[in-house]
């Protein structure tokens, strides 16, 4: 790509110390840094980690709290051409061991817990430590290896885990330019302006904090960080630092309604979506698209936050809304064909915010990037209107007399109806039809219903091909990671007999 039309997050950072001068780029604690002071820091640190071997292509790892200097060290990887991770340090010792085994960094930046500690003593990778606090700092100043280079935007620079639904994390790797894309999506959407303020009040190594933090960086707006939430100091902090946005969901809203019942804290400056009654009292509610819908859509790490927003769809059939204007979405069957409106399959998408693939999984990516489109592992159903609507997790497929039949789509059914807890659906060899679905029901505590109860209710929902020819109670559903183990209930029921099988 010719440099001209290049764009990376160095470059961003760049304009806005030309740009903006005077402006504040972060506050964190007693840490409050201009755009030039943030360009100057960062140059620093490029040295440094220039110094220690850091190349194009390695990885940089955060096992920490949020901090500034998550932004910091993500744009120094920007210009070096490196890859940055922000990972979950609340994990256990054998969940972070994996993550250093499996990224292989080049240098770590950690803050001291017991299980980073265990961690660090697990593996043995070749990698310089660095504690976060002074350390760090020292660190920032011993840099004397100037580097320069034209770096390629549409190179990986942010490294996310993805949640383990199949026990296993992979790293995301999102460039320069899929960054870039989604936050102007984003700050469309949410309707950003200069002077705009975001609070990084929830996880850094999750997609949702992050796509604020970089759609606020993107426009020169200023972030406030602090370590973790805490209702108290996020009341104090919106109040003296004038935050439009905040990363806030349902209970987290009403432990800051708690906490600001005396009303002792001015948090008129937050633009947010309605809650409560009380809660709309203390902010400004906001009425662009973002808000207005709820904060509405379906999204990824993968697709670097948002794919579709309901604020594109407000009113309409599917409650995951439209596209963001950068991408393109169809939903396909399982041989890459689009489906027709009102048809379930797996949502698939092209387009400038989508990510480069997983870190070290070629075959993985081969298998989400079929037919030349991102398979996001998701079903949903395009509405006669056009909006979408996400129906789950694809997983595994069931074909009974040549229909398909996805077991996320039976389950959310079966989950509809007041006495079921859980549930899960496998298929089951049927001398007639091939496959027939079995469901596996939990029953919340105290509830009752018979197996043609829950069949009929089924039947209501969703298509009457659809529903379970069969259904099981059990006290629990085996799980791997977050999904259920359907190897262990295909075992324990029955099941087999699946297409390609």
């Amino acid at each position: 790509m010719s440099a001209v039309h290049r764009l990376t997050l160095g470059d961003v950072l760049a304009e806005h110390r030309r740009g903006r001068p005077q402006g504040t780029a972060v506050v964190d604690g007693d840490v409050r840094l201009t755009y030039p002071e943030l360009d100057e820091r960062v140059d620093r640190l490029v040295g440094a980690l220039a110094g220690d071997g850091v190349a194009p292509g390695d990885r940089v790892l955060w096992l920490g709290r949020n901090s500034f200097r998550v932004l910091e060290l993500l744009l120094a990887c920007a210009r070096l051409g490196a890859i940055f991770c922000p990972a979950n340090w609340r994990q256990s010792a054998d969940e972070i061991a994996y993550v250093l085994d499996d990224l292989t960094p080049r240098v770590v930046v950690w803050e001291e817990s017991e299980a980073v500690e265990k961690a660090r003593g697990q593996v043995v990778p070749d990698a310089r430590w660095i504690r976060a606090g002074e350390e760090y700092e020292t660190y920032l100043t011993s840099g004397n290896t100037a580097f320069s280079g034209i770096m390629d935007d549409d190179a990986p620079v942010l490294a996310l885990y993805t949640a383990a639904f199949d026990g296993r994390p992979n790293a995301a790797l999102l460039s320069h330019s899929a960054l870039v894309a989604h936050s102007m999506a984003l700050l469309h959407m949410r309707q950003m302006e200069d002077g705009f303020t975001f609070l990084a009040c929830g996880p850094l190594f999750h997609v949702g904090t992050m796509m604020f933090t970089l759609a606020t960086f993107q426009i020169g707006g200023k972030l406030v960080f602090t370590p973790a939430y805490e209702p108290d100091e996020v009341c104090r902090l919106i109040d003296a630092e004038k935050c439009t946005q905040a990363f806030l969901f349902g209970p987290m809203i009403d432990g800051l309604v708690q906490a600001n019942r005396d009303g002792r804290y001015d948090l008129g400056s937050l633009r947010f979506v309605s809650h409560s009654p009380e809660w709309d009292a203390m902010i400004t509610v906001d009425d662009s698209p973002w808000c207005a819908s709820g904060m509405g859509g379906y999204g990824q790490t993968e697709v670097g936050g948002m794919l579709t927003f309901l604020g594109l769809g407000m009113g309409g059939e599917g409650f995951a809304g439209r596209p963001s204007p950068l991408v393109h979405v169809q939903i396909l069957d399982p041989d890459g064909r689009e489906v027709p409106p009102g048809e379930v399959g797996e949502i698939c998408a092209r387009g400038h915010s989508l990510f480069s693939g997983y870190w070290n999984r070629p075959e993985l990516n081969a298998e989400k990037s079929a037919f030349g489109w991102h398979h996001t592992g998701d079903l949903g159903r395009r509405e006669d209107d056009g909006t979408i609507t996400f129906v789950g997790p694809k997983l595994r497929m069931i074909k009974s007399a040549h229909e398909n039949i996805y077991p996320a789509e039976v389950e959310r059914a079966l989950k509809t109806h007041p006495a079921v807890a859980d549930a899960a659906v496998i298929g089951v060899p049927d001398d007639r039809f091939g496959q027939s679905p079995k469901a596996i029901v939990v029953l919340a505590e105290g509830a009752e219903a018979t197996s043609e109860q829950i069949i009929e209710h089924v039947r209501g929902e969703i298509a009457s091909y659809k529903k379970p020819r069969e259904v099981v109670f059990v006290a629990e559903i085996p799980k791997r990671g977050y999904t259920p183990d359907y190897d262990a209930l295909d075992a324990a029921h029955g099941g087999g007999a699946y297409p390609g099988a």
